[in-house]
């Protein structure tokens, strides 16, 4: 009888196509999962937000109307105050007709280079009778929320 063969592994063919594609979708899947992550983190701080918005458009308006103006010229933001002196901002809103009421309608919070910024619309009624929709910007400077823009 012969000598015996020797079993042997036949030899493995290269697949660089395979790898590739395999390490192509991993690479997507991490992708997916960042992005579904960065939209989580959005949406928690959009959500997380929205209250202080309401609040701080809530008490600048109650104030207002209360004719307190010199807490509600503490409201504003450091850039609409240096637009409007206090006396100036105080001469403004109690210039008739004045706000004798209002109605918070909506808010909506959004980011803007990761920063949240908050926009109210907001339903005044003069003392003339005469309502009007306005809309009031909400910035976080400071470590709070502070009304920003032309307040009405």
């Amino acid at each position: 009888m012969g000598a015996e063969q020797r079993w042997s592994r036949p030899a493995r063919r290269r697949r660089p196509l395979r790898a590739g594609l395999v390490f192509a979708g991993m690479g997507v899947a991490l992708c997916c999962v960042g992005v579904a992550g960065l939209g989580a983190w959005n949406v928690q701080v959009v959500t997380r937000a929205s209250g202080p918005v309401r609040e701080t458009a809530d008490g600048f308006l109650r104030q207002v109307t209360a004719g307190d103006t010199d807490g509600a010229y503490e409201r504003l933001c450091a850039d609409a105050r240096t637009r409007w002196s206090e006396i100036g901002f105080t001469s403004w809103v109690r210039t008739p007709p004045v706000v004798s009421d209002y109605e918070i309608v909506d808010v909506s919070v959004a980011t803007r280079r990761g920063r949240p910024h908050g926009t109210v619309s907001v339903r005044l009624t003069r003392d003339s009778g005469a309502t009007e929709e306005r809309t009031l910007s909400v910035v976080n400077e400071d470590g709070g929320w502070r009304v920003c823009g032309d307040p009405y």
